[in-house]
């Protein structure tokens, strides 16, 4: 394999050009410097991510089509910290977020993780009212408060809240900048799969055994889908992914999707994985002509269709946008993996107590179509029987330690293979991670957290 150690490895679109979305990125040189494993499980490690990390920056805490009526709200839990999102009216701008705190006696005021209220929210503990604004509407026995008592009723406290493309932000610094300048050219990948038209259509919370950061550096590379995922290699060019990285702890990889692996031997013919692609947009891969470098400009091809038969309004979008996964790394723990069709939001939530466990929390969106002759692909992975037509906001799979998340055969790999990985990173022999080229998203990752647990930021 020539890989192209100077420019970090292959472009996709050669003519893309500079202000396209699929357009490669300039080499970020990241050092090779080995980060110390203790970042993985020390208790003070994470103390430093709480106070210097999770409390300052950014973090996704849902999608703001889970909430489209005045009233819905979802909750959204960092750590030990809890949220309120709740829309307040009609308008993109009226998402509002609040401290899931009751300010009488500290008790979580909603419990349920996705629901709905009329104009306000009330306390299980002893009744106290807000309204969906956050202001106080009612303390039960008023009258057996002393007045200066009274003159503490807390409102709710804000959350600095934000939506782009349809995802809702939240920030606890009051003074972080704009999310928009934090996420930099994450914005305009987002709006141009046209997220903000995605509906959540199933949604797991898996707890896994091994640190937050131990789940970014797994899905943040695709180095080891010939080992553990030998089924992709038919269909998914691994070592050809094109890496990104971007300021501020963003990055992207783009996996090429119809091609055969390099690794895989079969390199002529029309493999299994190549008829089922071929396929999954209508096209007879019995009667297929072509080579397997021929599979991806016609399933770009086909989807140009799709979208002319459906009114989709993929014009916009480049061969590359149509056929492979634009995977991206929202800093500092979310994999964003878009398609036209629909899109798998991954955060990698870190367990409030334990730097050995964490959240897997993955929600599909698709791209619903109201029309009987569309379908959403297969390879999503959708369970047969999902309703994919946004109008019911399904309620979460919570699947326990070790407990297969049942997202698909690669997906329960990756749940077998990182508690193992988690216990290896503890050995005395272990001195840090060697990255690679085909890693170097991970390094980017980490120098970025580095900086803000350095003080840098």
């Amino acid at each position: 394999m020539d890989y192209n150690l100077d420019q970090g490895g292959p472009t996709l679109n050669p003519d893309a050009a500079d202000t396209a979305v699929d357009h490669k990125a300039p080499y970020v040189d990241n050092g090779t410097e080995r980060k110390d494993p203790a970042r993985y499980y020390a208790r003070d490690y994470m103390a430093k991510e709480w106070e210097r990390l999770w409390s300052r920056v950014w973090t996704i805490a849902g999608v703001a089509s889970d909430i489209p009526e005045v009233g819905d709200f979802f909750t959204y839990d960092l750590l030990h910290e809890s949220f309120i999102i709740v829309r307040t009216g009609p308008g993109p701008a009226d998402v509002k977020g609040w401290y899931n705190v009751c300010g009488h006696r500290g008790n979580r005021l909603v419990q349920a993780e996705v629901g709905h209220v009329e104009d306000r929210f009330t306390c299980g503990f002893h009744s106290w009212q807000w309204k969906i604004d956050g202001a106080l509407a009612h303390v039960t026995d008023a009258e057996s408060f002393r007045p200066e008592v009274l003159d503490c009723a807390p409102d709710l406290v804000p959350v600095k809240t934000a939506v782009v493309a349809g995802v809702v932000f939240v920030n606890m610094d009051d003074d972080a900048r704009p999310v928009e300048d934090f996420l930099g050219p994450v914005v305009e990948h987002m709006t141009s799969f046209q997220v903000e038209k995605m509906n959540v259509v199933r949604h797991v919370r898996s707890e896994w055994a091994a640190n937050w950061k131990t789940g970014v550096d797994a899905f943040y590379e695709t180095y080891h889908l010939h080992a553990v995922h030998p089924q992709t290699q038919p269909i998914m060019g691994d070592i050809n992914c094109q890496y990104d990285c971007y300021p501020n702890g963003m990055s992207r990889m783009i996996v090429p999707i119809g091609q055969p692996s390099p690794h895989f031997p079969d390199q002529t013919s029309i493999n299994e994985g190549l008829q089922y692609m071929l396929g999954s947009v209508g096209l007879d891969a019995a009667s297929f002509k072509g080579t397997p470098a021929d599979v991806r400009p016609a399933l770009a091809a086909a989807k140009r269709r799709i979208s002319d038969k459906f009114g989709l309004g993929w014009d916009n979008l480049s061969d590359v946008q149509l056929t492979d996964s634009f995977a991206t790394g929202i800093f500092p723990n979310v994999q964003f993996g878009m398609h036209p069709e629909g899109a798998f939001l991954m955060k990698f939530m870190p367990h409030p107590d334990d730097p050995q466990r964490f959240w897997y929390d993955t929600i599909t969106l698709v791209r619903h179509v109201d029309d009987p002759h569309f379908r959403v692909p297969d390879w999503m992975g959708l369970p047969e029987g999902t309703d994919c037509s946004g109008r019911e906001r399904p309620d979460i799979e919570h699947k326990g330690i070790g407990e297969p998340p049942e997202l698909g055969l690669v997906l329960d790999q990756d749940s077998e293979l990182l508690p193992v990985v988690q216990k290896g990173l503890r050995s005395k022999a272990f001195k840090g991670p060697l990255w690679c080229e085909q890693e170097q998203r991970l390094r980017h990752f980490h120098n970025e957290l580095d900086r803000y647990i350095e003080g840098e930021k």
